[in-house]
């Protein structure tokens, strides 16, 4: 798959360029009704030269989503002054993210999800540098960083159709190596990708 301006040629100036142009285009935006407000974050780290996106395997003692691969979130409490707010507190609390370490350019669309009854709100971020991560073993199992070029990659995405209420849903998966991004998180990183490099990922 050819893009214009490759992941991997991208420096830490030019995808954060990229992004802002892209989050203010506008976003869609999702009235939580019966639903749970829920902020991730969607963060893009550099280990030398290349932007990869930053994400969370859920051991099995969490409620949803056991053993998943997620960003960073959780539900938005009443004491968070903002769904910002929300994704860098618990970004701290789950992979011992420093907030002061990462600078956030903005919100991408809300996304509802299925089973689990949330509107999940992505707060987008660039690394400043190379910020360590500590897992708190409670929550999450392990932080997986994965090069956008290999998210890019043919092949590393495909869709399936998933019969739910009756109503057939698409379900998107990316394997990176023996590990599989799927679900709520997939459907971010799909239309994230799509936006920031039009026409990929491709579809397997």
């Amino acid at each position: 798959m050819a893009v214009s301006d490759p992941a991997h040629r991208l420096s830490r100036g030019g995808l954060r360029a990229r992004l802002a142009a892209v989050l203010a285009g506008g976003r869609r935006t999702l009235p939580p009704g019966e639903r749970a407000r829920a902020a991730v974050l969607v963060l893009f780290v550099f280990r030398g030269a290349e932007p990869a996106l930053v994400f969370a395997k859920k051991t099995d003692a969490v409620p949803h989503h056991k053993g998943q691969f997620a960003f960073p979130g959780g539900i938005v409490r009443a004491s968070d002054a903002s769904v910002t707010e929300a994704a860098l507190r618990e970004a701290r609390e789950e992979i011992g993210l420093d907030p002061g370490a990462v600078e956030v350019v903005g919100l991408f669309h809300d996304f509802p999800t299925g089973a689990t009854n949330f509107v999940i709100t992505p707060v987008v971020a660039v690394a400043g540098g190379a910020p360590a991560f500590r897992p708190d073993g409670r929550e999450i199992e392990r932080v997986l960083e994965v090069p956008v070029a290999e998210l890019l990659a043919p092949g590393c995405f495909r869709e399936e159709h998933w019969e739910h209420e009756g109503t057939s849903r698409p379900v998107a998966f990316f394997s990176c190596g023996e590990d599989v991004i799927w679900g709520a998180t997939g459907r971010i990183v799909r239309e994230l990708l799509d936006a920031l490099f039009p026409g990929a990922p491709e579809t397997a």
